[in-house]
């Protein structure tokens, strides 16, 4: 079994049997959101503030809308500053212990397998075992030459190029840019995501 991850930051997930799934690779700090609960728990609340200014705070909930949801309460509610997004792929399927999977038929955190968390969570941690990447940032600018942004037909391109890449389908175009910078260099999506002149002409 792989040895655990320490991380200083606090990480936060939405349920109790994600944390269980947490525990068991990583060594630190792992608090719980209660699904929506945490939108009325005021002092749930003032504790992830005090927390995200002392030590940080990372983000993993689900890959569905209610995930990105919370997510996006308490990047607001801690300051983004203070805050680091971990991403698990979106991949369908249920958890064992659920008669039936949930609405959009995705896992939750706990149903992912641990390699993918593992990395998710190293990721955001910037725990600086990664070399530096070369190259020069991925940009809006970018996106749009991708046509992922801002053309005709860009939704659909984005979803299909998110599959691709095994990324959530719910980003936005800052979390895009931020993500693929983390995992990526441009050189790399150069390849990977630029149309073909077949489709210019």
């Amino acid at each position: 079994m792989s040895e655990k991850i320490r991380v200083k930051q606090v990480l936060l997930v939405e349920g109790k049997y994600d944390a269980a799934k947490l525990s068991s690779l990583v060594d630190g700090l792992i608090l719980t959101t209660d699904g929506f609960e945490i939108y009325k728990d005021k002092e749930k609340q003032a504790l992830l503030k005090e927390l995200g200014r002392l030590r940080g705070v990372i983000i993993l909930t689900d890959s569905d809308g209610a995930g990105f949801r919370i997510r996006n309460f308490v990047s607001n509610l801690v300051g983004e500053q203070y805050v680091r997004q971990a991403y698990v792929p979106a991949l369908p399927g249920k958890e064992a212990r659920k008669a039936q999977p949930g609405k959009e038929g995705l896992l939750g955190v706990e149903g992912v397998p641990a390699e993918l968390i593992r990395q998710a969570v190293l990721t955001a941690a910037g725990d600086g075992q990664e070399a530096p990447r070369s190259g020069r940032a991925i940009t809006y600018a970018d996106l749009f030459d991708w046509g992922l942004s801002g053309t005709a037909g860009s939704a659909e391109m984005r979803r299909a190029a998110l599959r691709r890449l095994g990324l959530p389908p719910r980003l936005s175009k800052k979390a895009l840019c931020q993500v693929m910078n983390e995992l990526y260099s441009f050189e790399e999506l150069d390849v990977l995501l630029r149309p073909s002149e077949a489709a210019h002409t």
